[in-house]
C-alpha cells in the first residue's frame, strides 16, 4: 500500500487525523498526519506539505484538502493518489470570492480581538459543524495548539478568499481521485458532485457519501479510514 499523508482543516491540528491514523497503521499502512506549515502563502504551503510528506497518497480534509489539491497540480509526481475530504477548489466567482476575502479578514480581526478560545467557540457552533458531538470536536487540544496571530494569519493566507481557485484545472488531474462528503452537509454535497464532473483526466473518480456532516474526520473515522483502506488496495 501506499504511504498516506494526512493533511488536517483550519483550526485543527495533525491530532485531528489521530482516530482515522489509527485504524490505517493497524492495518499496515503508513499513514503520517502533518501540521500545516504557518506564515506562509497558499501555494509555498502546499509546496511544503510536499515537501514534508513526500511520495504517497494525500488525504486533506477541508481546508487541508484544498492545500493538497494544490500540491497534486502543482507537484502530481508526489501524489500517487488524492482524496479530498469536505474540500472544495476554492471560489470560482470574482464577486463571492471577494466577499469570502472580507469575512475572513473580519474573522482575522475578531480573533486578534477576543482570543482564541472564544472564537473557536464560536466557529464551532456554525451550522458547518451541527452534526459535530463536542466532546470530538477537541476545542482544548485547538486552543492550546495555536495562537491568535497563527489564526489570524491563516485566515488571511489560506482562506478561499486569498487562495486562487482552481475549478479550471481540476481536469488535469491525471492520479486517481476520491471526493468524500457527508450526507449531511448539502454544501459541499453540491460542490463535490460538481467536481466529480470536472475531473475529466483522473485516472479514476470515487464520489463517496458517508454517514455524516462536514468533520468527517471527527464524527466518522471509522467509515472514512475503511473507505480509504479499499480505496488504498485499487490504487495499485
Amino acid at each position: 500500500m501506499a504511504r498516506v499523508v494526512l493533511v488536517p482543516g483550519f483550526t485543527q491540528t495533525a491530532a485531528a487525523w489521530s482516530p482515522v491514523a489509527a485504524v490505517l497503521q493497524a492495518s499496515g499502512v503508513d499513514a503520517i498526519a502533518l501540521e500545516v506549515p504557518r506564515g506562509l502563502d497558499f501555494v509555498s504551503t502546499a509546496a511544503a506539505l510536499g515537501a514534508a510528506g513526500g511520495h504517497g497518497a494525500y488525504l486533506g480534509y477541508s481546508m487541508g484538502g484544498r492545500l493538497c489539491l494544490r500540491l497534486a497540480l502543482d507537484h502530481p509526481e508526489l501524489v500517487a493518489g488524492l482524496a479530498l475530504v469536505s474540500a472544495s477548489p476554492g471560489i470560482d466567482d470574482p464577486v463571492e470570492r471577494d466577499a469570502r476575502r472580507a469575512s475572513d479578514e473580519a474573522l482575522a480581526l475578531d480573533v486578534e480581538t477576543r482570543g482564541v478560545e472564544p472564537f473557536l467557540r464560536d466557529w464551532l457552533a456554525q451550522p458547518l459543524f451541527a452534526t459535530l458531538d463536542g466532546s470530538s470536536a477537541q476545542l482544548r487540544e485547538r486552543a492550546a495548539a495555536h495562537t491568535a496571530a497563527d489564526l489570524a494569519a491563516t485566515l488571511r493566507l489560506l482562506g478561499t478568499g486569498t487562495q486562487e481557485p482552481l475549478w479550471n484545472r481540476l481536469a488535469d488531474l491525471h492520479m486517481p481521485v476520491a471526493l468524500v462528503t457527508g450526507r449531511a452537509d448539502a454544501k459541499f454535497e453540491r460542490i463535490n458532485d460538481e467536481m466529480q464532473a470536472a475531473c475529466t483526466g483522473a485516472a479514476s473518480v470515487a464520489r463517496v457519501h458517508l454517514d455524516g456532516g462536514h468533520a468527517l474526520p471527527l464524527e466518522q473515522p471509522e467509515a472514512l479510514a475503511t473507505f480509504v483502506l479499499g480505496w488504498l488496495a485499487g490504487l495499485h
